[in-house]
């Protein structure tokens, strides 16, 4: 099946970029430009896309404004095409509340030859998008979640870890599981796949609504209970032991599964460095990075968490983790943050050195 894609972008050289990346793709096929969102709205009706890319910055209709109308009225696949600025990276962030399956980055430097280096992780992405499962926006808003109860084990918290992987979707199933630990949680460290400048802004935004404190990983932290670590978007973030402390590394070595930061580098590096101490937890994501790193960690002696299909926004990453023997458990994103505090508090009476 062909995939429709209707571009909207304000720059005619993007607009006649992408078209050239869609069009020189077997599989997918323009069906549309626009430059602003109104004249967007006309060729929706005309052209039934199967997605749509949307510039985060538009003339006549603000992006934002557009995408929230039509994720309320006419939810589709989008994939939002951002800027690699500071006001960029926090729109997008929004963009990606307000439901947009993923989001591509305009380069830095040449924009026509750049956009088509790209062209591999773009159709991915337009692929990945084509695929997710679009849920209509809420017209009121959604009471938060509900932080779930104190683990009230000392031990559990300090020598136990959460170790997380997503990419697709990921945003705000990582919200969403956060917003829902309690502050003495067990340390918590988080591999997704973004780039470079929008880990800082994700960061921000997740410490302003969760419990627990949320950082962006700068390497040589001591990993503590009822905080975070995000991986930063130019490096691979990975778990060290050191005495009895866990610390957070950060390398820019070679990317891996074409990711840098990648799952799989973080889950071998719990796998390593806490055995049974980590519980791994594999959420929404295209692909298959993460898979066998997270058997390393079962190998090891983690008990690991796969989201559901039903739930995920693209089954990929949790698909591949559970084609391998990966996982103990599997569960919706809604229910996970609860199965995995429960496994914790049953498993957590005493200190389990490595």
């Amino acid at each position: 099946m062909t995939i429709k894609v209707l571009i909207v972008d304000d720059s005619a050289l993007i607009r006649s970029v992408m078209s050239e990346i869609v069009n020189s793709q077997d599989d997918m096929e323009v069906v549309g430009v626009a430059p602003d969102p109104l004249v967007a709205r006309d060729l929706i009706k005309r052209t039934n896309p199967d997605v749509l890319t949307l510039d985060v910055e538009m003339p006549k209709m603000d992006g934002l404004d557009f995408l929230e109308k039509l994720m309320r009225l006419r939810p589709m696949p989008v994939l939002m095409v951002s800027s690699l600025t500071e006001r960029g990276s926090e729109i997008t962030m929004r963009a990606l509340e307000l439901g947009a399956v993923d989001f591509v980055t305009k380069p830095k430097i040449s924009i026509q030859s750049g956009m088509r280096e790209y062209t591999d992780m773009i159709c991915d992405k337009i692929r990945a998008a084509a695929r997710a499962r679009i849920r209509p926006r809420p017209v009121h808003a959604v009471a938060p979640a509900p932080v779930l109860p104190a683990l009230r084990s000392p031990l559990t918290s300090s020598e136990k870890l959460i170790i997380i992987g997503a990419s697709t979707g990921g945003t705000e199933a990582i919200r969403e599981f956060l917003m829902q630990m309690p502050s003495d949680c067990p340390g918590i460290l988080i591999t997704q796949h973004m780039p470079e400048g929008f880990t800082t802004s994700f960061a921000r935004r997740l410490d302003s609504l969760c419990k627990i404190s949320v950082t962006e990983a700068a390497g040589n932290e001591r990993v503590l209970p009822g905080h975070a670590y995000i991986a930063p978007g130019h490096s691979h973030l990975m778990l060290v032991r050191s005495g009895a402390n866990y610390m957070t590394r950060i390398e820019q070595s070679a990317p891996v599964n074409r990711h840098r930061p990648s799952v799989d580098v973080l889950f071998r590096s719990a796998a390593q460095a806490a055995g049974k101490n980590a519980v791994g937890v594999i959420l929404t994501g295209m692909g298959r990075d993460g898979a066998a790193g997270m058997l390393e960690m079962k190998e090891a002696g983690a008990f690991n968490f796969a989201q559901d299909e039903a739930s995920c926004v693209v089954f990929g990453m949790p698909r591949e983790a559970i084609a391998v023997g990966a996982t103990h458990e599997i569960g919706p994103l809604s229910a996970l943050p609860g199965m995995v505090l429960g496994h914790l508090a049953a498993h957590g009476g005493r200190a389990l050195r490595v």
